[in-house]
């Protein structure tokens, strides 16, 4: 019970740091083109994550032993996660594109129970996921009201759609093929190496800035660099613990609109709580402890 209390609480960390990520990605793309900051982004993600993997001669053997895992998390989480999560935030308005985003639990729970014979959906997560999403649309509706009306931004929103399936599919890969591969090397070379190529599109595809990066820029950068090294390599390790669920686990990030809303009233101007919101944070606060609760109550009995 230890072990998945302490499971628990590594992925309440490791979401909070995601949370940050939003008002990162913001401020960053005042300066920056879309492609261009996630790949700089990414690239030193890696090289920050070498210094504590393993010796050199131990990363290149489980490098080649492990590739087909190393390809899969590189093309399905850092590339087309990442490049349809940003081409589609740009389509779509912000409240939506936050409650499509936000829904990621429940394709996880989806997506787990058709690949992972052992990961069901539950009549507990279930109950969790509806009051986690309605939860979801309550903060983003509090904060700007919802609008759909072009095929630009119906397209917007099956690329958020399409993300959160690869990121989906992506936790199960690790879960059940990376046993063997240390999580600091497999979190290392796939946003190293998709990094780089995200990097060489944006040369392809975007025109880049003229003028030089402020600090505020290169700060934020380094923050949301650090933030993926330590978020995913803490992740990558938890869903290789034999007792975790990739369902369950990926309800914790429910929490990750809750704290990003609280960053918004703290950091950006003209943001304020709304009834909504507020309302939205004590259904997810809720449904997650209550989930915990009886999670532990299973346990003991």
């Amino acid at each position: 019970m230890v072990r998945k209390d302490d499971t628990i609480f590594w992925a309440i960390v490791a979401c909070l740091l995601w949370s940050t990520a939003y008002a990162g990605i913001k401020i960053g793309l005042q300066y920056d083109t879309p492609l261009h900051f996630a790949g700089s982004r990414f690239i030193i993600s890696g090289l920050m994550i070498l210094p504590f993997t393993v010796r050199p001669a131990i990363f290149v053997k489980m490098v080649r032993e492990h590739w087909k895992v190393i390809f899969w998390v590189t093309l399905l989480q850092t590339l087309i996660n990442y490049i349809l999560f940003y081409l589609g935030m740009d389509l779509v308005p912000g409240a939506l594109g936050a409650v499509i985003v936000g829904s990621q639990p429940l394709v996880t729970a989806v997506v787990a129970a058709m690949m992972h014979e052992d990961d069901k959906l539950t009549k507990q997560k279930i109950v969790t996921i509806v009051f986690g999403i309605s939860g979801v649309i309550l903060i983003s509706a509090g904060r700007q009201a919802f609008k759909l009306g072009s095929a630009v931004e119906l397209l917007g929103v099956f690329m958020i759609l399409g993300a959160n399936i690869a990121t989906a599919t992506s936790n199960v890969v690790v879960s059940l093929k990376s046993k063997g591969i240390n999580p600091y090397v497999l979190s290392s070379t796939s946003l190293f190496i998709g990094g780089i190529i995200i990097y060489i599109l944006s040369f392809l595809f975007e025109s880049r800035p003229a003028d030089p990066m402020p600090a505020q820029y290169w700060l934020t950068l380094i923050w949301l660099s650090f933030m993926s090294a330590y978020a995913f390599s803490l992740w990558f390790k938890l869903l290789q613990r034999p007792h975790v669920k990739v369902s369950e686990l990926n309800l914790w990030k429910f929490i990750i609109p809750v704290v990003g809303a609280i960053l918004s009233w703290l950091l950006v101007p003209g943001e304020k709580p709304e009834l909504l919101t507020i309302a939205g944070m004590i259904i997810i606060t809720a449904s997650l402890i209550l989930f915990y609760i009886n999670g532990r109550k299973a346990n003991l009995g």
